[in-house]
């Protein structure tokens, strides 16, 4: 077997080398964590460990893939369209600032942007805490038109953020209400808790509540929030350091379920 490409990807923080051939089929992998190769067809024994020969070392074991897990059935029995694992950080702004666009001559910058921003820089933060045996998913739409930032599953337990561009400003917080600079206050936390909430009852678990201020000034705590962290970008890796609640299998488990659109159609 002629052409066979090898290709890196990484997925839930592991490394996997791809082996596809000429006409882009998967023909077998090499899951380094695992040392195994993967095939697809014994028929392509030889050509596929010759073309892997440059990247594998040390003790390796071959054959084909190993059954499924009930949560990869799961995910393998998802349509595209009901998968919510592919979503971006802001999907749903990106949909929005597509679908309608800010007028090009407009003088403030458009504050769907901002919101965009502050929620990338969020999710490219969570998007690293999966090596640790983390999983994140962003956007989660809720009925309504509502949405979950970032939902995020792992020892620790399970988190609803929402994320708030500060700009440097101060941000004052009396619980319910939270001002930003000299903003009217509103009762963001209670949307907050809102969020976490339905999230519970989606998933039939605990979720806790989170605030992320991106780039804030000055934060005044008057009434300190019920139930729900504050955090800044900094504060997000601290979330990994609690642990002890759910294994990996159950963290698996939660994700496979958090993925599945249908899964948020009644809360």
């Amino acid at each position: 077997m002629n052409g066979l490409r090898v290709i890196p990807t990484w997925r839930h923080g592991q490394e996997r080398l791809y082996v596809y051939g000429e006409d882009g089929t998967t023909v077998a992998w090499y899951d380094r964590e695992a040392a195994r190769v993967n095939l697809l067809s014994e028929s392509s024994r030889e050509a596929v460990l010759a073309v892997l020969g440059p990247f594998v070392t040390g003790q390796y074991t071959v054959g084909p893939p190993p059954v499924p897990t009930p949560v990869e059935l799961v995910r393998l029995s998802l349509h595209p369209d009901d998968d919510l694992a592919p979503n971006r950080p802001g999907e749903a702004l990106l949909i929005s600032l597509d679908r309608d666009p800010a007028p090009p001559r407009r003088l403030r910058v458009d504050p769907r942007r901002r919101a965009l921003a502050a929620q990338q820089q969020v999710g490219e933060v969570l998007d690293g805490l999966e090596a640790a045996g983390w999983r994140v998913l962003h956007s989660v739409p809720l009925p309504g038109g509502a949405c979950v930032h970032h939902l995020l599953i792992g020892p620790g337990g399970l988190f609803a953020l929402h994320v708030l561009p500060a700009r440097k400003q101060r941000i004052r917080i009396t619980d319910p209400l939270l001002a930003a600079g000299r903003a009217a206050p509103h009762p963001l936390l209670r949307r907050v808790r809102a969020d976490a909430s339905r999230a519970s009852f989606a998933l039939t678990a605990e979720v806790r509540a989170a605030l992320v201020l991106v780039d804030p000034g000055p934060v005044e705590v008057q009434t300190p929030p019920r139930d729900v962290r504050v955090l800044t970008l900094t504060d997000l890796p601290t979330l990994t350091r609690s642990g002890g609640l759910l294994k990996p299998a159950d963290v698996e488990a939660l994700h496979a379920m958090a993925r599945d659109r249908a899964t948020w159609q009644r809360v």
